[in-house]
């Protein structure tokens, strides 16, 4: 059984032109897209931006409501849920965002963003908060000891970390990364992108990766699925998309993607063991 399955979901915006007077107009974000993600795999849905897949993503994670089509979460219809069942379908989704300075509040200490989601479900952990925050902390490589300072006096990874370890609080089943590294430098990216890996090794939940990058796709998915204007024109393994990708769509985007000359990265990788051997 599939962990999530998103099914024929359709998102429509009614937007307005400028003026009082001005006629009302329907915009589709996402039409008519399904996937299933299954437990303890990585989920890649990459696009070029105004593509629909973050959209996709606040739809599956329920910060949406789709137009039309079902959301569904360990085989239960979760597209309507309220009270206690959205309040459990939230405690088993988890999201890390873009910016992670936008999504921490800048007058909490880390101890209080960190054990917020416990907060919100009522659950007291072993140990209290700080020993619980600090636990989180170490498991996202971040000094224990700084659960008292505020997100101000991190850098952007830490920052980012500290989103993650958020995430993690409530033991998620599974976690939506909305272009969670494209806003960190690429030695940043790298670490961060480590970090995702080794938790789901360790935790065995799943994760719906959004981006544009496909170098970090590659780098992080078993499955990815390409969207554009609002559909997903095609969906495979990582090994086949990249080797054998049969849209036009997604040919495209990965010929845009930045190659190294591979004679100029034979003669670096021989410098860098002359060096060693010196």
């Amino acid at each position: 059984m599939s962990l999530l399955t998103i099914n024929g979901v359709t998102k429509q915006f009614v937007t307005r032109g400028e003026g009082v007077l001005a006629p009302k107009a329907t915009f589709t974000a996402v039409d008519n897209v399904s996937f299933e993600v299954e437990l303890g795999e990585t989920l890649a849905i990459v696009g070029e931006s105004g593509s629909g897949k973050s959209t996709t993503a606040r739809i599956a994670a329920r910060l949406l409501e789709p137009t039309s089509g079902t959301v569904e979460f360990d085989g239960q219809d979760v597209t309507r849920a309220t009270g206690k069942d959205l309040a459990r379908f939230r405690n088993n989704v988890q999201v890390v965002f873009q910016d992670p300075f936008s999504s921490l509040n800048p007058r909490y200490t880390i101890e209080r963003i960190v054990t917020a989601p416990l907060t919100y479900q009522g659950i007291a952990p072993k140990g209290g908060r700080r020993a619980f925050a600090q636990e989180l902390m170490e498991r996202v490589g971040l000094n224990p000891d700084h659960c008292q300072r505020y997100p101000a006096q991190f850098s952007g990874g830490q920052a980012q970390r500290i989103g993650i370890a958020r995430a993690l609080a409530v033991n998620p089943k599974l976690v939506i990364c909305d272009e969670a590294v494209s806003a960190l430098d690429v030695s940043i990216q790298a670490q961060v992108l480590k970090l995702l890996m080794r938790l789901q090794r360790e935790s065995g939940f799943s994760y719906i990766f959004i981006a544009h990058d496909l170098a970090v796709v590659r780098q992080i998915s078993q499955r990815v699925a390409v969207m554009n204007k609002g559909k997903i024109v095609e969906l495979g393994s990582r090994d086949q998309i990249f080797s054998d990708p049969q849209d036009e769509y997604t040919k495209t985007l990965l010929a845009a993607v930045p190659r190294i000359n591979p004679e100029w990265d034979r003669r670096r990788r021989s410098l860098g063991r002359a060096r060693e051997a010196s």
